[in-house]
């Protein structure tokens, strides 16, 4: 197995994780338990596969990534009672699904000859953060993404560091640089409560 399929099932089954606790969280039954952790597992890629006319995507051709996620929501099921404060948990799962499907979308522009800035940082941070964004509008919230967390943005320096890199580092070391960019960026937001400014004063937004 290639250095781009690991990231893959790691990425795979750290959404698959997330999807499955923000689920569980809401108390969602289990079919809707495994439909946000499908959402969230393959939703990134789908949308990443349908902007570059990829079809049927990736996803629907190899079931392996669905039988990886189901598998992943089962386990989650069992054991989530049993993971302490699932909140810190779900965060740090996704931090590694973002950092893991970043690397893999943006390597997947070189695999394919798309190796433009621009399309490379597009197709790593839709592979990033599709999944997400799919999650938390089937869950009825503002897309993570869309808020004041450092997300998309950890995804795209990612991105970036991949596609500077990949000349001196080959594939698998810019992989590796964008993985560790992702998650550290992502997790140090998290942890020193790092935020984007927000356009408008608070009151302003009470009002809407």
């Amino acid at each position: 197995m290639n250095v781009l399929g690991i990231f893959e099932i790691i990425g795979t089954i750290a959404f698959a994780a997330a999807g499955a606790l923000v689920g569980i969280q809401r108390r969602l039954d289990i079919f809707g338990v495994l439909m946000l952790a499908l959402a969230t597992a393959v939703g990134g890629g789908i949308l990443r596969d349908l902007l570059i006319g990829k079809v049927p995507p990736t996803a629907f051709m190899y079931p392996i990534f669905t039988i990886i996620s189901i598998l992943t929501t089962v386990a989650t099921c069992f054991t989530y009672r049993w993971l302490g404060e699932y909140n810190k948990l779900m965060l740090v799962c996704d931090a590694v699904g973002l950092g893991a499907f970043t690397a893999a979308g943006a390597n997947l522009a070189f695999a394919l000859d798309y190796n433009r800035l621009l399309l490379t940082v597009m197709m790593g941070v839709l592979t990033g953060v599709g999944g997400g964004i799919i999650r938390d509008m089937l869950a009825r919230e503002i897309p993570l993404v869309f808020r004041r967390e450092i997300y998309a943005v950890a995804s795209l320096a990612g991105a970036l560091g991949l596609f500077y890199a990949r000349p001196q580092l080959g594939s698998e070391g810019a992989m590796y640089l964008c993985f560790a960019i992702t998650v550290i960026i992502r997790l140090v937001s998290l942890q020193f409560d790092l935020h984007l400014p927000v356009v408008g004063r608070r009151e302003d937004s009470e009002e809407i």
